[in-house]
C-alpha cells in the first residue's frame, strides 16, 4: 500500500515562499501522475496542481499559475510544490495524492492515497 507524507507547510507573510514536499512509499510512484490539492476552512477541497508520471506535463489552477511550480523526482519518490508570492487566500491544508484512474487532472475523483496534509498559513 502506498503511503504519502506531506511536509514543508508553515506560517509566512504575504509575498513569501514555501516549498512543499510529498514523499511516497512503494514502487509505483514513478508510474503515476501526482497532484496537489488544498482545503480551506469551510470550503471544499480544490485542485491546485498536477504533474504527469514523466514530469513533462503540468497542470495548474488558474489562480496559482505563475506563482506555483510542481515538480517531481522519481528517484526520490517525491513530488514538490514550490509556492512563491503567497497570498492570504492560499491559506489552507495542502494534500498530495496519486492519480490512479483516467480522467480529468483537475478533479479529485481520479486521485487516491491522500496524505494527512500540511498546513499553509499566509498572514496579511
Amino acid at each position: 500500500q502506498v503511503r504519502l507524507v506531506e511536509s514543508g507547510g508553515g506560517l509566512v507573510q504575504t509575498g513569501g515562499s514555501l516549498r512543499l514536499s510529498c514523499a511516497a512509499s512503494g514502487r509505483t510512484f514513478s508510474s503515476v501522475a501526482m497532484g496537489w490539492f488544498r482545503q480551506a476552512p469551510g470550503k471544499e477541497r480544490e485542485f491546485v496542481a498536477a504533474i504527469n508520471w514523466r514530469g513533462d506535463s503540468t497542470y495548474y489552477k488558474d489562480s496559482v499559475k505563475g506563482r506555483f511550480t510542481i515538480s517531481r523526482d522519481n528517484a526520490k519518490n517525491t513530488v514538490y510544490l514550490q509556492m512563491n508570492n503567497l497570498k492570504p487566500e492560499d491559506t489552507a491544508v495542502y494534500y498530495c495524492a496519486r492519480k490512479t484512474q483516467s480522467g480529468d487532472y483537475y478533479s479529485a475523483h481520479p486521485y487516491d492515497g491522500w496524505g494527512q496534509g500540511t498546513q499553509v498559513t499566509v498572514s496579511s
